[in-house]
């Protein structure tokens, strides 16, 4: 018993080590392989249930932070032209873009949790989360572009596809659809979200 003890201290002490490096700014540490392994895990994490969740539910209906419009009305504000569907890198991480997404991003900061933190964001909306499809984003920049895309109707493309996938899953099986309805979908999507930080991320 006192040696489960023991190791139940250790693994919560490097825990709080974990949780305290990352709380910390980039500066703090210099390429550190466990703190950058912790990031990319949590990130991965973050992007397996959004994807999850834009594939359950009808993404126009999702509301992904308290000030959902806020973000939406000020990104549209500033970013009337930009395309959402497929991205530029360019648009994102050049240095000019840099200067143009540096004011808006610093607006949610202290409204936004973890606004800058490191997330990842698809290129193409239609398709998944892969290594050529992805890009490391701040928070906030996720959240502009994925809200802008589930309301102007560009993520329909990914649930559509998996409902499809789902029906003829269930034509296989007989001619029912499959076994989940959209209201239980959408309340297992809702549980994964806030197992997994604000609202939905």
């Amino acid at each position: 018993m006192e040696a489960t003890s023991g190791t139940e201290e250790l693994v919560s002490g490097e825990l709080v080590s974990v949780a305290h490096a990352l709380s910390l700014p980039a500066e703090s540490y210099s390429n550190d392989p466990d703190i950058e392994m912790a990031w990319a895990m949590r990130a991965m994490q973050h992007a397996e249930v959004y994807y999850k969740l834009i594939s359950s539910v009808d993404p126009q209906f999702l509301k992904l932070t308290r000030v959902d419009d806020q973000i939406y009305s000020e990104f549209r504000e500033n970013f009337e032209k930009l395309r959402i569907d497929v991205l530029d890198p360019e648009e994102l991480k050049s240095e000019s873009a840099k200067e143009k997404w540096r004011p808006f991003c610093l607006k949610f900061d202290g409204i936004v949790e973890d606004f800058n933190y490191g997330t990842l964001l698809r290129l193409d909306c239609s398709q998944g989360y892969t290594e050529e499809n992805t890009i490391f984003a701040p928070r906030i920049q996720f959240f502009a572009i994925e809200i802008a895309r589930n309301r102007e109707g560009y993520n329909k493309a990914v649930y559509t596809s998996v409902q499809d996938k789902e029906e003829e899953k269930g034509a296989d099986n007989g001619g029912e659809k499959g076994s989940d309805s959209v209201e239980e979908k959408e309340k297992e999507a809702n549980k994964e979200i806030s197992e997994s930080g604000e609202t939905a991320m």
